[in-house]
């Protein structure tokens, strides 16, 4: 599945596509506050791309311009997220490469997704979490629509190797639809 926004195009992953998330992925500022360590290498990019990135719901957000991978946006689905064990529901995932945050980029993905979530994929919610301190990615669930739910004090974050704050809001289908009509 191919999806495109005004200024980009959400694709999976190809192999050659592991230098591009090496250049971003390890940049420090990036992945611990999500919860996972810079990339060291292309080659543990790549072995990212071929374990984690490897989703049927799993894109690499790239600029149309260039059509080189700047981010990743996923609808995990039942199995692969802890937030929930439904069928019709599933987690919002996504990370951005620093230079390009600050632009809108992530909403624009998540607005493609979202639709592809609630009307081809017949989901009736979706979850979406951040760690504490993660601003950006609060905005960003703000700027959907997704409301608060939760804070859990101390979440295993295993790839870093602590514990953090988790804060966990949703959208629903209904509220969703809503937006959509008042947009038009």
């Amino acid at each position: 599945m191919i999806l495109q926004t005004e200024r980009l195009i959400l694709r999976p992953w190809q192999d050659n596509d592991a230098e591009d998330l090496y250049f971003y992925a390890k940049d420090p500022d990036v992945g611990p506050i999500a919860g996972w360590p810079p990339h060291q290498s292309a080659e543990e990019s790549l072995n990212v791309i071929r374990k984690v990135l490897s989703g049927t719901e799993a894109y690499a957000l790239c600029l149309k311009e260039n059509g080189r991978a700047i981010g990743a946006i996923e609808l995990k689905l039942k199995g692969h997220t802890d937030l929930t064990d439904r069928d019709d529901e599933c987690e919002l995932g996504y990370w951005l490469g620093k230079p390009f945050w600050g632009r809108g980029l992530m909403p624009e993905a998540a607005r493609a997704l979202l639709r592809r979530a609630f009307q081809d994929l017949g989901m009736e919610k979706v979850w979406c979490g951040y760690y504490d301190g993660n601003e950006k990615s609060k905005r960003v669930q703000e700027k959907l629509g997704f409301r608060y739910q939760w804070t859990t004090p101390d979440v295993d974050v295993p790839l870093m190797g602590e514990k953090r704050i988790g804060h966990v809001n949703c959208l629903t289908k209904v509220e969703w639809l809503q937006m959509q009509k008042e947009g038009e």
